[in-house]
């Protein structure tokens, strides 16, 4: 595995496309252990991200406010909405000032289901970056978000 990896850093051209690949790399092995958790809640990771965002939304927001705070675009947002209702995870409504508005809210059902999953991802959280410590994490995060933002 280790010859496998060094024969691939040979072969990339720029150290742009190798920082590229490595934040490719990580991101896939950090969210699928993500997806592991929230398996067992029954929520893929784009649905977590809807919830997180109605809870801290209390007041709701519109399908095209979930839809621009999402972490991923999501094509379809107004379906996974559905599927959230259906559970009984969100709730819809019209506003009664403007009735072509349909505001999202997240439920108590939804609370509680984001509540039992807070620990669990707080551990998963600490077990696969902890070991960096709060400095080299700081750092970390600040250099994502200045990469982030020259994209913008």
């Amino acid at each position: 595995m280790a010859s496998r990896r060094q024969s691939a850093k040979t072969t990339i051209g720029s150290q742009e496309e190798s920082a590229f690949l490595e934040l490719l790399r990580t991101c896939d092995r950090l969210t699928r252990r993500l997806a592991l958790v929230l398996k067992k809640a029954d929520l893929s990771p784009t649905q977590y991200n809807v919830m997180r965002i109605l809870r801290g939304a209390p007041e709701g927001l519109a399908c095209g406010e979930i839809a621009c705070r999402m972490i991923t675009r999501d094509p379809d947002v107004t379906r996974l909405l559905d599927r959230l209702e259906k559970r009984g995870l969100i709730a819809r409504c019209r506003e009664s000032k403007d009735r072509r508005m349909v505001s999202t809210r997240i439920t108590p059902e939804g609370l509680r289901a984001l509540a039992d999953l807070d620990q669990p991802i707080q551990d998963l959280h600490r077990e696969q970056l902890g070991h960096l410590g709060r400095n080299r994490l700081a750092e970390l995060s600040e250099l994502l978000l200045l990469a982030r933002k020259h994209l913008a």
